[in-house]
């Protein structure tokens, strides 16, 4: 099972959803760089559960113990260690799904390359997982606010509701002023009161989130195989509930001609600019100074509060009944999971060009 996430910052992740902690291994963190716990804390706190009436009952405190890596408030350039505990798992809730395959999940992709599975909230491949990345993505996003490069992620659409405006249109300091993380108050609304209708049909909903990266320099990616926008591309689906990222216009190019998407460029002061940013911050597998924007697409969460129809152990006929304590939709505790994986891409990336010239 590969467990690390990097090429020169790597990340290695441990524990399941139902096991005493889950914690991660931060390497080739940079030296020197201030920390400030507080922001961490608030990052996790942003992603825990329980934290608002339209995600899941679980409660989990959610607070991280750095165990070394740092000291006097900065990074050493040593490992960084933490742990995280969990404290309300309830496994009485899975164990039906012990003898069944919960459809949609990867239950049955386990068993059939383990041979064996922890079926208590999914394990491994429950989405607790997350909460190490957050911690990783935290200290890197303080690593690159130093540089000037800073990202901000938000709800962008539930179901069918969705913010019309761009991104640098709307006032992005406001995301978290609502439970849904939408920047934009009135379409922030219709999403609550979506998501609870479909909570209250024991259903659920999938949604968008939208990311954007600025202050990056040109010239962070590789040109062939270590693309900048592939290797942000296979960071957001490597979440949980990921289906699709599109970054630029993405999908929305097809519906123009090449003449209509050019980013000319334009000499702005002693730098080159683009005119407009269609490429969304990338060009040729490689930052060019402008925002970077990406959407990742999260499908509605598989366990339902119903009942559903599957197989047991021995590919028999059975009926799974709805149990346990589960998002109706993950988005709105996807924004600061996307928001750090985009963090440690960056930083990753920025390191491997100190590796470019002598």
């Amino acid at each position: 099972m590969r467990n690390t996430f990097g090429n020169i910052l790597t990340l290695t992740t441990f524990g399941e959803s139902h096991g005493p902690a889950i914690g991660g291994i931060i390497d080739g963190f940079p030296a020197g760089v201030k920390i400030d716990t507080v922001q961490v804390q608030q990052q996790l706190d942003r992603r825990r559960p329980g934290q608002s009436a339209i995600t899941t009952a679980r409660h989990e405190d959610d607070k991280v113990q750095l165990l070394s890596g740092i000291f006097q408030g900065e990074t050493m350039g040593t490992p960084i260690g933490f742990i995280i505990s969990n404290k309300d798992h309830r496994s009485t809730d899975y164990s039906e799904i012990a003898r069944g395959f919960r459809p949609s999940h990867a239950d049955y992709t386990y068993q059939a390359k383990y041979g064996r599975r922890d079926y208590r909230g999914g394990g491994r491949s429950s989405a607790r997982e997350t909460a190490c990345r957050v911690v990783a993505g935290a200290l890197a996003a303080q690593a690159l606010n130093t540089l000037g490069i800073t990202v901000t992620a938000y709800t962008s659409q539930v179901a069918d509701i969705k913010v019309e405006e761009p991104y640098n249109k709307l006032d992005l300091s406001i995301v978290d002023n609502n439970m849904v993380r939408c920047p934009d108050a009135a379409k922030a609304v219709a999403m609550i009161d979506a998501i609870a209708q479909a909570r209250k049909q024991g259903d659920t909903l999938g949604g968008i989130v939208t990311c954007v990266a600025q202050g990056v320099p040109p010239g962070l990616g590789e040109p062939v195989f270590g693309r900048l926008n592939a290797q942000l591309a296979a960071a957001m689906m490597s979440i949980n509930a990921a289906k699709g990222v599109e970054i630029g216009l993405g999908f929305d190019f097809v519906t123009r001609r090449g003449s209509q998407v050019l980013d000319h460029f334009t000499r702005l002061g002693n730098k080159i600019r683009t005119t407009t940013n269609y490429s969304g911050g990338i060009q040729g597998g490689i930052s060019n100074g402008e925002d970077i924007y990406l959407n990742v697409a999260f499908k509605p969460v598989a366990t339902l509060m119903q009942d559903v129809d599957t197989v047991d152990l021995q590919g028999d006929p059975m009926v799974l009944h709805g149990k346990g304590r589960h998002d109706p939709c993950v988005v709105p505790r996807a924004v600061p999971i996307v928001e750090s994986m985009t963090a440690l891409v960056l930083l990753d990336n920025y390191l491997l060009n100190k590796t470019i010239h002598l």
